[in-house]
């Protein structure tokens, strides 16, 4: 057995550490000992250790015994946490979604000798993993991601809950978004080009532009258009840019008597009550992915992956935990059992490239109920 550290004890972490423990020895790091304490408690086989990753000699001390380093940090504090386990020499699998690019890291990976795989959770993850299969069996033209975690109940006024931090979620609503257009990178407003599709048993749903092409602006430039939007239930993306556009994201902090706090901080900490998923609350993920181009027939075909998860009532899991987590056990496994080893800083879409290693996560999901129904049609 593989001795396995998970850094992050959130939704998405404790996930994975309890899906790697069943195959492996695991043990679950975080500086929050109340969330390692309930992992702990309903889980006994974790061993858990107390962490603050941002102490990086501590983090490398912690992580020097292991196989494999699973990343579900927050996304403010990933790049640099990634970066100190590659200066470590430990093999990893990260899904702390940072804003910066890992592929700057891609050196200092190959020079180190070691596989990070990067981004591999849903989307971006398995939207990747899907787009680098099929870039191998037909001449791409169009590829479209629409995806989003939604809750099953609506709340007013944002109906919506998020799986992790709100200012993991407010990131995405202000950092530009960059999608590919007749082989130009185009940058937009996040939020913007907001318009209504519908879904097979939900209904309207609303999209909106999003950073979320992430490494395949760089890993596959030859696609002329591509594009990833994020879905809310009708009515959210009006009250975001509301507080967007009155000031409520700055980042500048302004005095308040004798203290001191940025309008980020002060609606992050709002939100996180407003927006907190309960720990057996049923939520939705959604994905459908587009993917158009020549096939090998020289037909012009669409191929198109629905993906409809639920909390699983069995286990207690969150389908965003299960949908962005399972993904990263799928690869960590992958990688334990010697199926990839290439080395440098991998996003799914090097991965996908590799018929085995596509059926073998696919596969892997199937087995946990996680379903990517694909349909295929050509276009006369």
């Amino acid at each position: 057995m593989n001795k396995i550290i998970v850094l992050g004890a959130g939704m998405v972490g404790s996930a994975m550490a309890i899906d790697l423990v069943k195959n492996h020895w695991v043990t679950l790091a975080d500086i929050d000992q109340q969330a390692l304490d309930k992992v702990k408690h309903n889980t006994p086989k974790i061993t858990i250790q107390h962490l603050d990753v941002t102490q990086h000699e501590s983090l490398k001390k912690s992580i020097e015994p292991f196989d494999l380093v699973v990343c579900a940090v927050s996304g403010f504090l990933g790049f640099e946490t990634l970066k100190t386990i590659i200066e470590s020499k430990k093999n990893v699998i990260d899904i702390s979604f940072f804003p910066e690019n890992a592929l700057d890291l891609d050196s200092l990976a190959k020079e180190k000798g070691i596989t990070a795989v990067v981004d591999c959770g849903v989307a971006p993850g398995m939207s990747n993993l899907i787009l680098g299969y099929h870039n191998e069996q037909m001449k791409i033209t169009h590829f479209e991601c629409l995806v989003g975690g939604l809750p099953k109940v609506k709340k007013w006024p944002f109906n919506y809950k998020a799986p992790f931090s709100p200012i993991d979620v407010i990131e995405e609503y202000t950092r530009p978004a960059r999608y590919v257009e007749n082989g130009e990178i185009v940058i937009r407003e996040a939020l913007t080009d907001c318009e209504n599709m519908e879904f097979t048993g939900i209904g309207t749903l609303e999209s909106f532009n999003s950073d979320g092409l992430r490494s395949l602006i760089y890993t596959l430039p030859h696609i002329p258009n591509m594009k990833e939007k994020t879905l809310r239930y009708p009515g959210h993306v009006e009250y975001i840019q509301v507080l967007k556009e009155s000031g409520f994201f700055n980042e500048e902090k302004l005095e308040l008597g004798r203290a001191s706090i940025s309008p980020l901080e002060f609606t992050s900490k709002v939100l996180f009550n407003e927006w907190k998923l309960g720990d057996t609350e049923e939520e939705i993920t959604v994905m459908r992915i587009t993917i158009k181009g020549t096939n090998s027939n020289g037909q012009v075909e669409e191929v198109v992956y629905h993906l409809h998860d639920e909390y699983n009532q069995k286990t207690n899991t969150s389908s965003m935990a299960r949908t962005t987590g399972y993904t990263a056990t799928a690869a960590a496994n992958l990688f334990l059992e010697g199926m990839f080893n290439e080395k440098g800083v991998i996003p799914p879409e090097l991965i996908g490239k590799h018929e085995k290693c596509f059926h073998y996560i696919i596969k892997y999901l199937e087995n946990r109920n996680i379903l990517y129904r694909k349909t295929t049609r050509t276009i006369d």
